[in-house]
């Protein structure tokens, strides 16, 4: 969705009010996916020369789990807020996704915003053993017995390091 920014701060006197879907299927956030479309709502309160806008919206997040590589599928919210002025349209450091035009588009806005709020590493659980580095099952599946010397570090060249911890 395409919101003429720069034309509400100059003619906007009542609050604009939007929900509508959004497809952020095609987008990747950090190996994270988002399939299904997402209900947004957008609200632009004019308050004197700023315009408040806040963009909010819960997504089905699907992605692997980054120890034991099980599907995680968790729900991530987005609720943010923005103030804008007239004079923070011109400015080349201006933070949201904004053509030279002055139009918003409320659809990457929501993308950037997703990515922040996604963890990097998606977990099944907090306390999820991940795989097993002999056999490569779970952990918790595995049948291979513990290893017989913990203490020696599988590559001679650590062993330096080892000691440092003693």
């Amino acid at each position: 969705m395409q919101f003429d920014l720069r034309k509400f701060l100059a003619t906007g006197s009542k609050p604009y009010h939007a929900e509508f879907p959004c497809d952020l299927s095609a987008r990747d956030f950090a190996g994270a996916r988002i399939p299904e479309p997402v209900t947004v709502c957008f609200d632009a309160v004019p308050e004197g020369e700023e315009v408040r806008m806040t963009l909010r919206a819960t997504a089905l997040v699907h992605g692997e789990c980054a120890r034991c590589l099980d599907p995680v599928t968790r729900e991530e919210t987005v609720d943010t807020e923005w103030t804008v002025r007239e004079r923070d349209l011109d400015d080349p450091d201006f933070d949201l996704p904004l053509n030279e035009k002055g139009h918003l588009d409320v659809d990457e806005w929501l993308s950037q915003e997703f990515l922040f709020q996604i963890p990097t590493v998606l977990l099944c659980s907090a306390d999820c053993p991940g795989l097993c580095p002999r056999c490569g099952k779970k952990r918790t599946e595995c049948t291979c017995p513990p290893p017989e010397d913990e203490a020696t570090p599988a590559d001679a060249r650590l062993a330096i390091l080892k000691s440092l911890l003693n």
